[in-house]
């Protein structure tokens, strides 16, 4: 690539990855407000979380676009065109997990209507906490090409697996106890489910980064200890 292709392409490199940033930011909101109306029991935000989706599908687009384009003015080669390649999996990833937070959303909703009794899950939102984290540090990380910070995050995924394990079983044992809970805590169910997958898509990104700075996926498996039979419902 020559100069003037390369100037070229770093600066359009920057606006792609400004794009990302703001999916990023767009999808770190859906996340929060969705579990902010599930601890409230907040009908009010829950129709604008999932209208908001919207906003995440057609960013990605642009993204999309905006990469297609980019490689085909400039040719990218070897190094260059893997950080095409990164920033295209990054936005794909940041896009499922605004799925995830209108999947929670729709079934707070469910919740809101068809619970008896309110259930404080203490360990639902301490794992919602974390993963809030995750997300957060692992697009700085993405920000400043620091995979040392994203490998901290890759590590915190067990965390959050044998959280979602308790929970399960946490949930579990209280819809043997009350069945008439059973609708609301089957949905609860799922949104914790959601919630680990989110932390798991956290991890994706904090991979990502790794082979963006090495070339190479982390060699070791990446670390689980989900010990609950939600894999088989999800």
């Amino acid at each position: 690539m020559n100069a003037e292709k390369k100037t070229e392409f770093e600066q359009n490199l920057r606006e792609l990855n400004l794009m990302i940033a703001r999916l990023g930011g767009l999808a770190e909101a859906q996340f929060a407000r969705s579990v902010e109306a599930l601890e409230r029991r907040d009908k009010s935000d829950i129709h604008l979380i999932i209208d908001n989706d919207r906003q995440l599908d057609l960013l990605e687009f642009d993204i999309n676009e905006k990469a297609v384009e980019l490689i085909s003015r400039t040719g990218p080669k070897e190094r260059d065109l893997r950080r095409v390649i990164v920033a295209l999996k990054i936005a794909s990833i940041l896009e499922r997990v605004g799925d995830y937070a209108k999947n929670m959303a729709k079934r707070s909703l469910v919740i809101i209507e068809h619970e008896q009794q309110k259930s404080d899950n203490i360990s639902l939102a301490r794992m919602a906490g974390i993963v809030q984290q995750m997300l957060n540090r692992v697009l700085d990380a993405y920000a400043s090409a620091d995979a040392v910070m994203a490998m901290e995050v890759w590590e915190r995924d067990m965390e959050v697996d044998q959280l979602h394990t308790s929970l399960f079983f946490e949930i579990m044992s209280g819809i043997s106890d009350n069945p008439a809970q059973v609708s609301a805590s089957s949905h609860m169910l799922f949104i914790a489910k959601n919630i680990e997958r989110i932390g798991d898509y956290a991890t994706g990104i904090a991979e990502q980064i790794y082979f963006l700075q090495y070339g190479v996926l982390p060699s070791d498996e990446r670390p689980k200890a989900d010990n609950s039979s939600m894999g088989a419902l999800a």
